[in-house]
């Protein structure tokens, strides 16, 4: 396995040179979650890990529980646990969170948090690499079975996060309700001031209230559509 070394502020994320590769979204997730403290954090679908270990620094009281699906990714979540010092809080465990059975000692966390695929079966460009493919689209994952996968592991007024693509905001919606999770944040995030939305990113709540906050947009890069912005360069260099 042909690797690399990146880092993410005092994080350090061994990946695949030639596989599934974190983005940007997987930052803004993790600078997205608010809380004053969390004792429990479950990661879906963690790929190399790099959330759920953002959060455990960013959170160093809370157990983070990173679960992925994919041999290969969970191998990397596992060493990049121990590359960063975090053996005594965080876990990965090679799970397939459609199976709900088995995550039965998993329930009860306070936060759930996802980067899923957001692109249904079908429709986008298939990667040539399964593994691409499998963190890209709904082949091994849909939709609800994440929601529902959440709504499991939560405890009752628990909080899910999750970046998503606009495109899909109402069915995301409905899924969430379906599943007893109400959405209560929401921020849009675009490439630059004068472009679409390109990720969404959500806070749920497990049997919350209604009452949903719009958040104001987050924009990724300057004018020049190069330089990150003062806001997405605080959460690389802190």
């Amino acid at each position: 396995m042909e690797v690399t070394l990146d880092s993410v502020r005092d994080v350090w994320i061994y990946q695949r040179r030639h596989g599934y590769r974190f983005s940007l979204d997987a930052v803004l997730l993790a600078f997205f979650v608010r809380a004053r403290a969390l004792g429990s954090i479950v990661d879906l679908g963690a790929g190399a890990g790099v959330v759920g270990i953002l959060l455990a620094r960013r959170y160093p009281a809370a157990r983070v529980t990173l679960l992925e699906l994919q041999e290969g990714l969970y191998t990397l979540a596992a060493r990049n646990i121990e590359k960063n010092g975090l053996g005594e809080q965080v876990r990965a465990l090679r799970r397939d969170i459609r199976d709900l059975k088995s995550l039965g000692d998993l329930a009860g966390c306070d936060l759930a948090v996802s980067n899923p695929p957001f692109r249904k079966p079908l429709t986008g460009k298939l990667s040539a690499a399964e593994e691409r493919s499998l963190a890209r689209h709904e082949l091994a994952l849909s939709l609800r079975e994440l929601v529902g996968a959440a709504a499991r592991l939560t405890r009752e007024k628990g909080r899910f996060c999750l970046v998503h693509h606009p495109l899909r905001l109402a069915e995301l919606t409905e899924e969430l309700r379906r599943a007893g999770l109400e959405p209560k944040r929401l921020r849009f995030v675009h490439g630059r001031r004068d472009a679409e939305a390109r990720i969404l990113l959500m806070e749920a709540v497990k049997g919350g209230g209604e009452g949903l906050k719009v958040e104001r947009p987050l924009f990724v890069y300057e004018e020049d559509g190069r330089t990150y912005t003062e806001e997405v360069r605080s959460m690389y260099e802190g």
